[in-house]
């Protein structure tokens, strides 16, 4: 299993991703809104508003998971943010990246990931909007498109979480 790399902004981008005061929230319907249309646009078992912080990814929404946070160490997420675009693995188990990764060899049994950096409002990835599967899947440039869109639509939440807050 490859460990996510920390961002070379690493400190600046924690300290933008706290002046959104947003980690530990409670659900916000209006996110929640979003990641259950991507779950069913994308037909996937799971689609999430992660945050990635210090040491854990910690979910703002999440369809099709109980879970409030996971390790940074193992999240897919972590890779997602060193991006500029979405990353994207069609198939996990074979991605020597991921393949004993324990969210791939046990819970969730992910083998489809893709996630789509969101941006604060200072220019920073503090996280991801992330579609998972437990089955290989393939995405079409229409579908990467559409995953951007719906990122920007978390990314605009964010900035009005933040005016409100």
């Amino acid at each position: 299993m490859q460990k996510p790399k920390l961002p070379t902004n690493e400190t600046m981008r924690l300290c933008a991703l706290y002046r959104l005061e947003i980690l530990d929230t409670p659900a916000d319907e209006r996110f929640d809104k979003i990641t259950a249309k991507a779950k069913d646009y994308f037909d996937v078992d799971l689609a999430l508003v992660s945050l990635i912080d210090a040491d854990r990814q910690w979910f703002k929404s999440k369809q099709g998971l109980d879970a409030e946070e996971t390790s940074r160490d193992i999240s897919f997420c972590g890779h997602a943010i060193n991006q500029d675009d979405i990353f994207y693995v069609k198939d996990a188990r074979n991605d020597e990246r991921f393949s004993d990764n324990p969210l791939v060899t046990g819970a969730p049994h992910i083998r489809f990931y893709a996630g789509a950096p969101i941006i604060s409002p200072d220019g920073y990835k503090v996280g991801t909007l992330c579609i998972i599967d437990s089955a290989p899947k393939e995405l079409l440039p229409a579908d990467l498109v559409m995953l951007r869109q719906m990122a920007d639509m978390v990314e605009q939440l964010l900035v009005e979480v933040a005016l409100t807050t």
